[in-house]
């Protein structure tokens, strides 16, 4: 049964847990140029890091773990003012060599946007991967996009129904769930051409591509997980997996797929597909054990 949409889960913070386990992996790896025990920060430190860079509260910021370093990388968009730049700059100082601060291209946003893709009233997505419970069908897609909507049209003229918004958990994660109501729509088990068998959980330097309404199918790798992005507007997302590839609005939502396995939801990022960009995405897994729901 999927439950009723509103409901928002906030995860907790970075806690010592996680860095500890991205912080071993990262040790282990010593044969490619990585940080060796000798070198690589302390998990406290890392940890502390993380948890003084969220307590700062700056908008257009994002943060995960170097699997190759055991480090704390910190990016700051184009929005972030000198002042705040130079804060997460002395609030990363009081961690020597557990975190870096670097500048990002473009601005932090969730790609929302009016042109193709699923449409409700005001703005367009991208619906992510077909799934099921059951004989009832529904798609994921983003949180972000079905907060506060009912219902979802298959073009910008509202005339011909899709179906409803079921469930929803925006901020903290960034999934959303519709159910079909139309039967008339069909719905696939696919992704483009891309007939999808199943899940996968992402893993650093693994080639991955994603689909979305705006700019089609885009392919780079992932570059860090358990990210976390501040949107702005206590919009803060946990978890998320960084990629390289490009992304503009209309995109948000659309899934991220290696082969045949389905792998996230599109949250935001930066840039854009002339110049390139940053991407984030909720992995697809805790959406569908949320909500009892299985790919097809």
């Amino acid at each position: 049964m999927i439950r009723a949409r509103g409901t928002t889960t906030r995860r907790p913070r970075l806690v010592a847990s996680v860095l500890s386990l991205l912080v071993a992996t990262a040790l282990a790896v010593s044969d490619t140029g990585a940080a060796t025990a000798s070198t690589a920060p302390s998990v406290t430190s890392v940890s502390g890091a993380a948890s003084a860079v969220e307590e700062l509260g700056v908008a257009g910021t994002s943060w995960a773990v170097d699997e190759r370093t055991g480090t704390l990388r910190v990016l700051a968009d184009s929005t972030v003012a000198d002042a705040d730049l130079a804060r997460l700059r002395r609030t990363t100082g009081r961690f020597p060599g557990a975190a870096s601060v670097e500048r990002l291209d473009g601005r932090l946003r969730t790609l929302l946007s009016g042109g193709d893709g699923i449409y409700t009233a005001g703005w367009r997505c991208s619906a992510g991967v077909n799934v099921q419970s059951g004989s009832t069908y529904y798609f994921v897609t983003a949180g972000h996009c079905t907060e506060g909507t009912t219902t979802w049209y298959t073009g910008s003229a509202l005339t011909t129904t899709i179906g409803s918004t079921t469930a929803t958990s925006f901020p903290g994660n960034d999934f959303g769930v519709v159910r079909y109501t139309n039967p008339a729509v069909p719905h696939p088990g696919t992704i483009g051409s891309v007939d999808i068998t199943g899940t996968a959980t992402a893993y650093v330097g693994q080639t991955v591509c994603r689909r979305g309404a705006t700019t089609g199918v885009r392919c780079g790798r992932v570059t860090a997980l358990n990210a976390t992005v501040n949107y702005g507007s206590g919009d803060i997302v946990y978890g998320l997996i960084q990629t390289n590839i490009c992304a503009e609005p209309g995109d948000s939502g659309g899934p991220l797929y290696a082969g045949d396995k389905v792998i996230g939801i599109l949250s935001g990022g930066s840039g854009n597909c002339t110049v390139g960009g940053t991407t984030f995405y909720q992995p697809i897994q805790e959406a569908l054990s949320a909500y009892g729901l299985s790919v097809y």
